[in-house]
């Protein structure tokens, strides 16, 4: 006879067992990995636990966001941040310009690459400078003259528009001029994360930091010729408009043989090219000053994908420029999380995580991928899986190797639409 109590445990563990194979067998179907099951799929016969929020909400915020709110069953949340946006970044306002930064003090994640969005009007100049790191920058909209002397004492002088780059060693002075007829707009990237705009080593500082007297001494003049020096930094102002690219040149002595610190990304020739889009790169291969900053100019048509595949030699700084896109990241523990991006948002992916971005707008999807190394690389999850053997890949998958054989080879970039 059988204990009345154990009875009670026996009938109590064959019900869990049975409830625990079904969320099991319910949890291993496909598109839902982990237990317990997430996301409004494993909600639809409860449609309480799907109620839209009705307590306090920013209804604007929350629908920039779609996919925080319903995310994939497949994500498990447990990453940090990797969104964040110039759109509500603090604005610096000057006569002759404005800028807002990105920088690890509020983008904890962004321990290599900090970022600037910056607009000079027609005129307009960012004085006289020079950084702790180098400078990398992408022209988004107008024209701009930059200066800049490299390290044998040779001058540059150099007028840049949209689609253009321009690279800057680090210690080396620079100065940066908006052109008619509507100025410009640009964004900058440090090799640093903590650099900010507001940390630069400015002309108008050392010069009023300097006694007169030892100004005189430097430069052969009298002392009284820096009587009228600014006492306060001009960061940004309003100058005159320049001349011809020709006259600056010859007034600055410029010379042939510096490095060329210009690079056209957007007319240079892609290196993946598919229906689905473009992928075009500028690193130190093609752009040889470029000794610390990759970066990759990406386009993906609509309903287009940026396929499956992780950076093994650096991290990842994103600056989305148009349309309208959704990324997932995954990450060992497992982690996976899929989030929303929209035009002056930025982007962050650790070294070696996993990664997809889907074209979810009407248009064109394009963005910039930075990365703070003189080398872009790439690991393709398709190329990767196509050249092992497919009896190898199936036992992994459980996929028949005829399937796995159509997967596309070489890493397309862009999967085709």
């Amino acid at each position: 006879m059988v204990n009345p109590k154990r009875r009670d445990f026996l009938v109590a563990a064959s019900v869990f067992g049975a409830t625990a194979a079904t969320v099991s067998a319910r949890a291993q179907t496909y598109g839902n990995p982990d237990l317990p099951p997430e996301g409004a799929i494993n909600a639809a016969n409860n449609p309480a636990t799907r109620r839209t929020p009705i307590g306090p909400q920013n209804t604007a915020l929350a629908d920039q966001f779609p996919s925080a709110g319903s995310p994939p069953a497949t994500d498990v949340d447990g990453l940090p941040m990797f969104w964040a946006s110039f759109n509500n970044a603090h604005k610096r306002i000057q006569n002759g310009g404005w800028a807002r930064q990105v920088t690890k003090a509020d983008f904890a994640i962004s321990t290599t690459i900090s970022g600037v969005n910056m607009h000079l009007s027609a005129g307009g100049i960012r004085e006289l400078h020079w950084h702790l790191t180098a400078e990398w920058s992408i022209m988004t909209r107008g024209r701009c003259r930059i200066t800049t002397m490299d390290a044998e004492g040779r001058a540059s002088v150099d007028d840049v528009e949209e689609g253009d780059l321009w690279y800057f060693p680090a210690g080396l002075p620079h100065s940066l001029q908006g052109l008619g007829p509507d100025g410009c707009e640009f964004v900058l990237a440090f090799d640093d994360g903590a650099q900010s705009e507001n940390n630069t080593l400015l002309l108008s500082e050392f010069i009023a930091h300097i006694p007169p007297e030892i100004l005189a001494k430097n430069f052969n003049v009298p002392p009284d010729a820096f009587k009228t020096i600014p006492l306060s930094s001009k960061w940004i102002f309003q100058g005159q408009e320049p001349g011809t690219l020709a006259a600056d040149r010859a007034a600055a002595h410029v010379v042939p043989g510096a490095a060329p610190v210009i690079f056209h990304l957007s007319r240079s020739k892609p290196r993946h090219s598919t229906a689905g889009g473009t992928i075009q790169i500028a690193d130190s291969e093609n752009f040889p000053i470029s000794k610390t900053v990759a970066a990759a100019l990406v386009t993906v048509k609509p309903g287009g994908m940026r396929e499956i595949h992780w950076h093994p030699n650096a991290d990842e700084w994103q600056y989305w420029m148009k349309g309208k896109g959704r990324m997932t990241i995954f990450d060992n523990g497992p982690k996976a999380v899929t989030m929303d991006f929209n035009p002056g948002d930025v982007g962050y992916v650790k070294k070696s995580q996993g990664h997809y971005i889907e074209n979810t707008g009407t248009g064109d999807l394009v963005f910039l991928e930075i990365f703070r190394t003189d080398r872009y690389e790439e690991v393709s999850l398709s190329n990767w899986l196509t050249h092992l053997p497919p009896d190898l890949v199936a036992q992994h998958l459980n996929i028949p190797a005829s399937t796995i054989k159509r997967f596309p080879r070489g890493g397309p970039g862009i999967v085709p639409i």
